[in-house]
């Protein structure tokens, strides 16, 4: 028999069969989630700032995120703890080319917003955002809220988390990564891994270690779905912003150790020349199935045919084959 102890909340208990089946709903599949929380980390000055801004213009004027079909154009809320508005953000998401109208913020003029502010969910429900971005997240935390300790952000988070789940906007928040080198990426966030274990997706973001004008963003966790491939984005020269193909296969160990260009791309370029040294053709399903033997996946085998010239493709009955041009 169990001692029943008298408390002050009446026990309320349910069944698994009463609970309603709900499909997740993305942003961005499989990367972000509406109404969960997601972290976007990496070192000062690697590019998830950036990325957090594309972001959220790409939802104020519904151009496609990569995977995914276009959205229709909704608000935003993105608050900076770091940058200034009308100097920074402002320049930033022209650049971008937000819809300036549909990107809202709170004032805090009068008093600092914090992650248990109930202006958070006002604000939400107020500017109808289904996006909040707080950049970054350590900006946010209370004064007197230590954000290495567990017990001190286990309940701001999931304060926060549940402002997610009832007004199902997607919240996204940004942080540094800690000086620590050679260990998990689970503990490289800044501050108490509670942080990780409460959001649904974490993205790493960072630069290659000879092209620091190539960023990957990797999925380094999801809760709601398989990871996603890694991304990459160039960033820092004359072309400004662009989506770049070829770097799928990018870890987050790869990313972490900084992985050169070098790396999948020149490797699958190396392969094809090898096997297409001879002039004779050779099918493609061979070419791809020794690029997996490497660890190399078909889309970057496929990004490193289009830097290669003078490859040529025929069909053959039901097979390609490819060969190289004398």
């Amino acid at each position: 028999m169990c001692e029943i102890s008298a408390t002050e909340v009446e026990l309320e208990l349910g069944t698994m069969d009463q609970v309603e089946l709900q499909q997740v709903q993305w942003l961005w599949e499989p990367y972000i989630p509406f109404g969960k929380i997601t972290i976007i980390q990496g070192d000062p000055g690697e590019g998830k700032t950036t990325l957090a801004l594309r972001l959220a213009a790409a939802c104020t004027t519904g151009e496609p995120l990569p995977g995914m079909k276009p959205l229709e154009p909704f608000n935003v809320i993105y608050q900076s703890a770091e940058d200034g508005l009308g100097d920074t953000i402002k320049p930033r998401l022209i650049d971008a080319g937000a819809d300036q109208s549909r990107i809202w913020y709170v004032k805090e003029d009068k008093k600092a917003l914090t992650l248990i502010d109930n202006r958070i969910e006002e604000a939400i429900c107020e500017a109808n955002a289904r996006l909040m971005i707080l950049d970054p997240v350590q900006g946010y935390l209370d004064s007197e809220v230590d954000m290495n300790r567990a017990n001190e952000v286990r309940d701001v988070l999931r304060q926060i988390g549940a402002v997610a789940e009832r007004t199902g906007c997607a919240i996204v928040l940004t942080g540094h990564l800690n000086k620590a080198k050679g260990i998990s990426s689970k503990y490289r966030g800044l501050g108490s891994i509670d942080f990780r274990a409460v959001a649904r997706s974490v993205l790493l973001v960072g630069s290659l270690r000879n092209d620091p004008n190539i960023r990957i963003m990797v999925h380094d966790k999801s809760s709601l779905s398989p990871n996603g491939k890694s991304l990459a984005f160039g960033l820092g020269d004359e072309e400004g912003f662009r989506w770049l193909d070829g770097y799928e296969d990018v870890s987050v160990d790869g990313l972490l150790c900084g992985i050169s260009t070098e790396s999948k791309v020149a490797t699958a370029e190396d392969l094809i020349l090898e096997l297409l040294a001879e002039g004779d053709e050779v099918p493609s399903e061979e070419i791809f199935r020794k690029a997996q033997e490497r660890g190399i996946g078909a889309r970057t085998v496929n990004a490193a045919k289009k830097k290669i010239p003078g490859i040529r493709t025929r069909r053959s009955g039901n097979h390609w084959c490819w060969r190289m041009e004398a």
